[in-house]
């Protein structure tokens, strides 16, 4: 019985994660990580409301937190520390800016909540993992990422004025994010509805001279990136 009981609570906090974690997820999808029935998921959601976590049913989508609900600190494990320190030295040896500034914002909080013994552990593997790079190439190239990821996920189409090498001369050009791609330690590039050239296109962070996030928005991209990176694999290899 007291199994059980353990096995619930985990469930219950592992719910409660999920649904902090994402927008709208649905009993279905629930069930099936747990490997319980939807009507078990059911009866824990209802457990959940009871204990005043304000959760709330959208008929035909699922279930979701109420804005601006706060979860107390999430705790890591040891284990799950060390992922995200090791991908904190993965980030540092890219070459933009901007990403590096926020990542190491956001593993200073996640150091924040370890637990003392955890926090000692973390400041060792930081000091004993590294990503070789070529020690000619450590200058960063953008400081862009951060800006052009808002713009992706606000669905905002972006000014760009862009040196391609098929060009001697800049060109400026209204596109929409729509994805991005990185060979670790090399330069950033976005993948681009491009309205000049009516097509998707790929922009090297490093040539993009200059950019403006405007305020006009555009419709999501019906293509997934799967597809795109299928078919640009089939045209271009």
């Amino acid at each position: 019985m007291i199994n059980k009981d353990i096995s619930r609570l985990s469930r219950l906090i592992a719910i409660l994660t999920q649904l902090q974690t994402k927008r709208i997820i649905t009993s279905t999808t629930l069930a099936e990580k747990f490997s319980v029935s939807v009507r078990t998921i059911y009866r824990d959601i209802k457990v959940l409301e009871q204990a005043g976590v304000p959760i709330l049913a959208e008929e035909g989508k699922g279930y979701t937190l109420m804005a601006g609900y706060k979860m107390p600190p999430i705790m890591f494990t040891e284990d799950e520390a060390n992922a995200l320190i090791t991908a904190e030295k993965l980030v540092m040896v890219n070459k933009d800016i901007s990403l590096i500034k926020n990542y190491t914002e956001a593993t200073a909080k996640i150091k924040s909540v370890l637990q003392n013994n955890a926090k000692d552990k973390a400041e060792l593997l930081s000091k004993r993992v590294a990503f070789w790079e070529n020690p000619n190439n450590k200058e960063a190239t953008s400081n862009t990422l951060s800006l052009l990821q808002m713009a992706l996920t606000n669905f905002n189409v972006v000014n760009i004025e862009y040196h391609s090498t098929s060009s001697a001369e800049s060109t400026k050009r209204d596109i929409e994010p729509f994805a991005f791609i990185n060979n670790v330690g090399a330069s950033w590039y976005l993948i681009a509805w491009c309205r000049l050239r009516k097509d998707y296109r790929l922009f090297r962070f490093d040539r993009i001279k200059a950019l403006e996030i405007t305020a006009k928005t555009f419709s999501p991209h019906k293509i997934s990136l799967e597809e795109y990176l299928a078919q640009y694999r089939k045209n271009n290899f």
